[in-house]
């Protein structure tokens, strides 16, 4: 039954959202002629202006906005990035509206015919959804085929309808308990399908079969019934879909998907296909009687802590010391004086060596995880991790348990330690229910060379292990038991990209040249010699970044300028006079030193760490400057600081970098330059300029400062997106500011990201950093672009209200624009 209709008619409002504005105005005008009487509240969402096509989120919003009455608004749009557009516009608008509003899969014209007549006649906005879905029919009658929205004959006679997943999680356990208990008293042979990813149909009785359609919120999916009760079936099947199957919110916001309106997220370029295998949590057994006296037990719980370290030194060199800052926080752990020393408090008083530990971790991960900030409560994660290897090694097991899997791996989260310990050769894929690209085992199994995607939602833990999966980690999607034309068209894409890869890298050497003649640098970031060598043999055209921390870790006192003048040298020999910028030291209260004690910080990330830390310690700042200063004589060296807040810093490094290079003077050639990691030099870049003879935006930190948003936590893995406007804004203010005057990199995760270069070399930056792996990828992406193209793209980001909507205007430039489409450049 229809809800009443209120005295004066129904105030549903419809909102035509189209790239043509003239098309959309004229669609109300054949509208406006249609209705008789008083017409529905409707307004034009379309075209960027009068005469440029193009769609608008904040538009679209503006315009629900503006015909919302309280009784809903019905959104009809045409093809492409319109649809894109309009589910972006949601997430700009209040929570309440949003309920209110319909985004119909109606065709433009007819749909708005018919919603203009319904609703003018009072029809509620479930009624104006529907007819306007059906607005085909006659047409589809007419040419034999079925409609695709309310139950309607299928091809094979039976009725189908369909729905949207409204439930947070999907159609997890719960819901499809409450879908299979009621198709399963119907007299009626049920199926449903995912339409969003092509998974099924699967018997709709089955609770294992349907949660293998993997549905997340926002998926379609239809459901098709034959039988005596057929149509009840689909009837009863829209009406629960209707009500979120019944699902009663969470009252404890336990477990919130982390980027709901975001949905799976790409963490890891390529396509990997295969069955899914999923990872469980193995508990480590806990005996707390000691085996002997405490001076056994601490002995017992001493050799467990160095066979731990030995493990994560392995793991660290065996993954790349460009990754080895994902291990040193671990590494620090372990030595980590409150954690062993409670521990060996409990070990005195007659308890096992692993009860002692498991009580000292359990404490301080309470007291991380309790902590306001999102970063030290993300540091909770590295206790426990740290926690149960040590735990493992007292239980007689390995570190690390062997990750048995030889498919996709499924996972809630992974570890650094676990994620290190992956073999490419069998975990083809990674899908992560939580995570974040930028949390440090993404970044870990993205140096693997694995494809992955996290952010997936916690529904793809319920499929079934053995279930096909696709998983395309440059887009961001996860396809559950696709049909086998589907498998087959992403094997041949895979195909393709490798072959793509093997092009990309047999041109690395050549120089990154935009269509247009703009060169653009592809520098790498590395963390050891060895990371120097595999740069040179991608073909980088220098080191952008050269992590130091890894001669300062670990160790019991600081290293000499000789050991580090070794090191900077060797690098400097592997580039073969390509030039190499080197970070000072870059530490802080979340990554102490056993040698240089640090007062605890509330929050370490906002407190005395890179430069700052380094100012403190102006002796040791001075033997590392000492040693650059050294190493200039073996090749072309850059000099760059972190953490810079205020002038004065610079100034006060330039004034130590004269006092190490005496008795002689600063070498030629030796250049000074800062990174642009705090929104304040951004915005003061003027008064830097004088004062560097470069600049290097770390977006990585620029981002997580700049939104507030730490950027290792699952929960805000959308929110912390390198493409935000806000973030795009201060890079492109930097750039051109500093243009003609000093070179500006970008030496962040964005330098890799696919949809980030063309905004980037748009912005005027015109050298990227990235890993050692990425620069044929890189290289190859510039030489793609036309610099032109990609300043207007760049200036139509910067206008955009989010990060999500930034990316739908570069993927629609990646397909439509002039010099931004994937394509070979006309001579390569």
């Amino acid at each position: 039954m229809s809800a009443p209709r209120a005295a004066g008619g129904s105030r549903v409002g419809i909102v035509v959202v189209s790239h043509s504005r003239a098309l959309a105005e004229a669609a109300v005008g054949l509208a406006a002629e249609v209705v008789s009487g008083r017409p529905a509240r409707t307004a034009v969402a379309a075209g960027l202006d009068e005469s440029t096509f193009g769609t608008d989120a904040v538009r679209i919003a503006a315009a629900v906005e503006e015909v919302d009455d309280g009784d809903g608004v019905v959104v009809l749009m045409d093809v492409g990035s319109a649809v894109l557009s309009a589910e972006l516009a949601l997430e700009l608008l209040p929570d309440d509206v949003r309920e209110r509003v319909v985004l119909s899969p109606a065709p433009l014209v007819e749909g708005l015919l018919v919603a203009s007549v319904v609703a003018a006649g009072g029809a509620d906005r479930a009624e104006v959804a529907a007819e306007a879905r059906a607005a085909l029919l006659a047409k589809d009658t007419h040419l034999g085929t079925a409609p695709d929205g309310e139950p309607a004959p299928a091809a094979d006679g039976r009725l189908t309808g369909s729905f949207v997943v409204a439930n947070p999680h999907g159609l997890h356990a719960r819901p499809a308990a409450r879908l299979v208990g009621e198709v399963r008293r119907l007299d009626a042979d049920v199926t449903v399908r995912n339409l969003t990813t092509g998974a099924g149909p699967v018997p709709a009785g089955s609770l294992s079969r349907v949660a293998t359609l993997g549905a997340l919120r926002g998926h379609e999916v239809e459901v098709a019934a034959a039988g005596p009760e057929a149509r009840e079936a689909v009837d009863r099947v829209l009406a629960l879909a209707a009500r979120a199957f019944d699902e009663a919110p969470d009252p404890d916001g336990e477990r919130p998907d982390p980027a709901p309106s975001a949905g799976p997220l790409p963490a890891s370029p390529g396509i990997a296909i295969g069955p899914a295998v999923r990872l469980r949590a193995v508990p480590v057994p806990v005996d707390e009687r000691p085996a002997g006296p405490p001076e056994h037990e601490e002995r017992r719980l001493a050799d467990a802590l160095a066979a731990v370290r030995r493990d994560v030194r392995r793991t660290r060199d065996r993954t790349g010391p460009g990754q080895a800052g994902v291990f040193d926080a671990h590494l620090l752990l372990l030595d980590d004086a409150e954690l062993t020393g409670a521990a060996r408090a409990g070990t005195d008083a007659g308890t096992s060596a692993a009860g002692a530990w498991a009580r000292a971790v359990t404490a301080l991960e309470a007291q991380w995880a309790a902590l306001p900030d999102p970063y030290l409560r993300a540091r909770a994660a590295d206790v426990r991790a740290v926690g149960d290897q040590v735990l493992r090694v007292l239980a007689g097991q390995a570190p690390v348990h062997d990750v048995d899997v030889d498919g996709v791996l499924v996972a809630e989260d992974l570890t650094p330690a676990l994620a290190g310990a992956l073999d490419p050769g069998r975990v083809l894929g990674v899908v992560l229910s939580g995570s974040s690209p930028t949390a440090h085992a993404v970044i870990l199994v993205r140096a693997l060379g694995i494809p992955a995607v996290v952010a997936a939602g916690p529904g793809l833990l319920d499929v079934p292990d053995g279930t096909p999966l696709v998983v395309d980690g440059t887009e961001g999607r996860v396809l559950v038991d696709p049909p086998a034309a589907v498998a087959e068209e992403y094997r041949t894409r895979r195909r393709e990209l490798a072959d793509r890869r093997a092009r990309d890298a047999a041109e690395a050497p050549r120089e990154a040249v935009t269509r247009d003649g703009r060169r653009v640098a592809v520098s790498a970031n590395v963390g050891s010699v060895t990371d120097a060598r595999a740069a040179a043999a991608a073909g980088a055209d220098g080191v952008g970044l050269l992590r130091t921390e890894v001669l300062f870790l670990d160790r019991d006192r600081p290293p000499t300028a000789e050991e580090q003048e070794r090191e900077y040298a060797a690098v400097l020999d592997a580039l073969a006079g390509r030039p190499v910028t080197v970070r000072t030291l870059d530490v802080g209260g979340d990554k102490p030193l056993r040698y240089w004690p640090q007062a605890a910080e509330a929050n370490p990330f906002l407190g005395v760490r890179g430069l700052r830390l380094s100012l403190t310690r102006p002796d040791l700042l001075r033997t590392q400057l000492a040693a650059v200063c050294r190493a200039a004589r073996h090749g072309p060296v850059r000099l760059m600081v972190p953490m810079v807040t205020v002038v004065e810093e610079v100034l006060a490094v330039r004034r130590l970098l004269t006092e190490a290079a005496a008795p002689g003077p600063v070498p030629d050639g030796l250049r000074v330059g800062v990174m642009v990691e705090v929104p304040a030099v951004a915005l003061n870049i003027e008064a830097f300029l004088p004062h560097v003879d470069f600049l290097s935006i770390g977006t990585n930190d620029l981002t997580q400062y700049t939104l507030a948003a730490e950027r290792g936590s699952p929960a805000l893995a959308a929110l912390a997106d390198p493409l935000d406007p806000a973030v795009l804004r201060l890079v492109g203010e930097t750039a051109s500011r500093a243009a003609g005057r000093v070179p500006v990199s970008v030496c962040g995760e964005a330098a890799a990201d696919p949809a980030a270069v063309p905004v980037l070399v748009g912005l005027g930056v015109r050298e990227l950093s990235v890993a050692p792996s990425a620069v044929p990828t890189v290289k190859a992406a510039v030489r793609r672009l036309d610099s032109g193209a990609c300043a207007e793209l760049a200036r139509r980001c910067l206008a955009a209200a989010g990060a999500a909507e930034v990316r739908a205007l570069v993927r629609a430039a990646v397909a439509d624009g002039p010099g931004v489409r994937s394509r070979p450049a006309p001579d390569a």
